[in-house]
C-alpha cells in the first residue's frame, strides 16, 4: 500500500510541476475576486449579499474547475503515449491497474484540491466585501427542499452535488484518454458533455419515451433537485436516489471499459 502511495506521489508531482497547472489555480482564485470587486464597484455592497455572489461565483468557477480536470484527466493517460513515456512507466514493478488507479486518484484529488480552494476564496472575499449574512435570503429559491434552512447547508450541498456530476463528466474523459490515447478527443467530448447537458436535457423532456430516464445527460443535472425538487426532467419524474443510482451505473461502466482496455492494449509498438 505504501508504494502505491508513493505512485499516487509521483503522478501529483506530474501535475504540480507543471507552470500551466498554476495558471488554473490563478483562474480559480482571480476570478471569483474580480466578480466581487467588479460588482462591488457597479452596483455597491448593498445591492448583493455574500451567499449570493458565493453560489454565482462558485457555478461559473465549478465549470472552469471541471473543464481543467478533464484536461488533467485526458492528459495523464494519453499523454504518456504521445510523449512515449508510457513503455518507461510500465517497466517499473508496478501493475497496469495500479498505474492507472494512480493516475485516476491524482485527477479528483486534484479537483478536491481546486474545489476547497473555490469555497474557501468565494467566502472569504465576498464576507469581506459585502460583510457576513446568517440568513439565507435571496440565496436558497423558495421551490428548493431546504427552503428557509442555513445557508451552509444549501453551500454545502450544492457544492456536494456539483461534485458527483463532475466526477462522472472527469471519469468520461479518463475512459477515452485510457481507450483511445487520444487527449484531444477526450477533452472535446468531456466538454461537450459538460456544455450541452442542459441542451440535451430539455429536449428530451419534450419526449414521451419512457427510456430517457436512463439517458446520462439529465442526470447530470443534479441542482435540480435542490433548487426546484422535481428533477431534471419535469415530465418524466425522478428522485435524487435514481439519479444517483443511474450515474454510479455510468460511472462503473467507464471505468470498466478504461481498466478493460488500458491493462490490455500492447504497448510495444
Amino acid at each position: 500500500m505504501a508504494d502505491f502511495w508513493k505512485l499516487v506521489q509521483n503522478e501529483n508531482m506530474k501535475i504540480y510541476r507543471r507552470p500551466r497547472t498554476w495558471i488554473m489555480f490563478g483562474f480559480v482564485v482571480l476570478v471569483p475576486v474580480l466578480i466581487s470587486v467588479l460588482v462591488a464597484v457597479m452596483d455597491g455592497t448593498d445591492s448583493m449579499n455574500n451567499w449570493e455572489l458565493m453560489r454565482l461565483e462558485s457555478s461559473i468557477v465549478f465549470q472552469l474547475i471541471t473543464v481543467f480536470a478533464v484536461v488533467k484527466a485526458a492528459d495523464s493517460v494519453a499523454g504518456e503515449f504521445t510523449w512515449g513515456t508510457i513503455k518507461l512507466l510500465l517497466i517499473r514493478p508496478w501493475s497496469r491497474s495500479s498505474i492507472l488507479l494512480s493516475k485516476y486518484i491524482s485527477v479528483l484529488l486534484f479537483s478536491l484540491l481546486f474545489i476547497a480552494v473555490c469555497f474557501a476564496v468565494t467566502f472569504t472575499v465576498n464576507v469581506a466585501i459585502f460583510g457576513y449574512d446568517a440568513s439565507p435570503k435571496g440565496l436558497i429559491p423558495e421551490t428548493s427542499p431546504l427552503a428557509g434552512g442555513s445557508p451552509w447547508t444549501y453551500m454545502g450541498a450544492s457544492y456536494l452535488l456539483l461534485f458527483v456530476s463532475q466526477i462522472v463528466i472527469v471519469t468520461f474523459g479518463f475512459m477515452f484518454s485510457a481507450a483511445f490515447r487520444s487527449s484531444g478527443l477526450a477533452i472535446g467530448l468531456s466538454i461537450f458533455l459538460l456544455l450541452s447537458g442542459s441542451l440535451i436535457s430539455g429536449l428530451l423532456s419534450l419526449t414521451g419515451k419512457a427510456w430517457i430516464k436512463f439517458v446520462l445527460f439529465p442526470h447530470l443535472q443534479l441542482m435540480s433537485y435542490l433548487d426546484s425538487g422535481t428533477g431534471p426532467l419535469p415530465n418524466h419524474p425522478t428522485t435524487l436516489g435514481f439519479s444517483l443510482a443511474v450515474l454510479a451505473v455510468y460511472f462503473v461502466l467507464f471505468n470498466l471499459v478504461s481498466w478493460a482496455v488500458f491493462c490490455k492494449r500492447d504497448v510495444a509498438g
